[in-house]
């Protein structure tokens, strides 16, 4: 199997459909469809039923379990996977006709003697009206550099990854008791890390809409409601250089600020792999910077 698309999906029934049909449209052929319903109360386990009773070219496995967040689906997705890439796609989402087609081609131009250092490739993603998301470089079919390298070369936004599989199962997402939520930078992140590159390519595969009820819309409070792996995501970017100096010392705070009523410090200094003394003394230095400038 060339491609595994993959579909995390959660009271998502009204607009699935829209996905499906974007895959019975797909002029490249070789690939499964897997749908993870992450607890759904709504009728998305009755409309799949329909979909797959329908005739379609691809193969479709769908598997409901209890809600845990759209990371642990990921997470049992990428064990169902057959399929040498891993294509993720939202549930209000859709693909172009050839999406699958010119990711297809641009993998096949990584030399095979190059392709282990690679995570996979990556497109554009755009909304109806053709409008791009984010901003991209210009004057260059791709470009090879890995996820962290992005901003360098204005590479910014949300973006369209395609990662090998067998990839994925060693980065799969943290999973944190308690928690249900963990953003997707933290595995592509540790990938970027280990040297792994993209190659990062300039034509729109996926068009976009961000829903009331997606994660994108309400990201900031499920940050908030997931304090470690909101912690980890920070304490990466100081890792990886994404933050420093008196910007770091902003994020810090505004993370004691939002956690001090549910965790002891010395929690949040672990959540956020920073010694305990060092974030006490930030913290208030930080606080005191504030409170001068006012």
């Amino acid at each position: 199997m060339r491609f595994t698309v993959f579909t995390p999906a959660y009271n998502r029934g009204y607009i699935i459909e829209q996905l499906y049909e974007s895959l019975c449209r797909q002029t490249f052929r070789d690939f499964e469809w897997i749908v993870v319903d992450d607890g759904s109360t709504d009728n998305t386990e009755a409309v799949m039923a329909e979909l797959m009773e329908k005739e379609h070219f691809f193969k479709i496995i769908y598997e409901k379990q209890p809600n845990g967040g759209k990371h642990r689906a990921w997470n049992r997705g990428i064990d169902l996977a057959s399929g040498e890439l891993f294509y993720g796609c939202d549930s209000d989402d859709y693909l172009t006709d050839d999406a699958l087609e010119v990711i297809d081609r641009i993998e096949r131009s990584i030399p095979a003697d190059q392709k282990a250092g690679f995570a996979g490739v990556c497109g554009l993603k755009g909304y109806k009206n053709a409008e791009m998301v984010g901003t991209t470089f210009q004057e260059t079919e791709y470009m090879d550099m890995t996820h962290l390298d992005r901003i360098k070369h204005n590479v910014q936004g949300d973006k369209s990854e395609v990662i090998y599989t067998e990839v994925w199962k060693r980065y799969k997402y943290r999973e944190f008791d308690g928690e249900n939520f963990i953003t997707e930078a933290t595995s592509l992140n540790r990938m970027s890390a280990d040297g792994l590159k993209m190659r990062y390519f300039n034509t729109v595969v996926k068009i976009v809409e961000y829903l009331p009820d997606g994660l994108s819309a309400n990201s900031r409070e499920r940050f908030i409601k997931n304090p470690k792996g909101w912690g980890l995501y920070i304490a990466q970017r100081i890792q990886y250089g994404l933050l420093s100096g008196t910007g770091k010392w902003d994020v810090l705070t505004d993370y004691f600020f939002e956690c001090r009523s549910r965790m002891s410090i010395r929690q949040m200094a672990n959540n956020l792999q920073i010694n305990n003394a060092k974030f006490i003394f930030g913290v208030a230095c930080t606080w005191l910077r504030y409170r001068i400038q006012k």
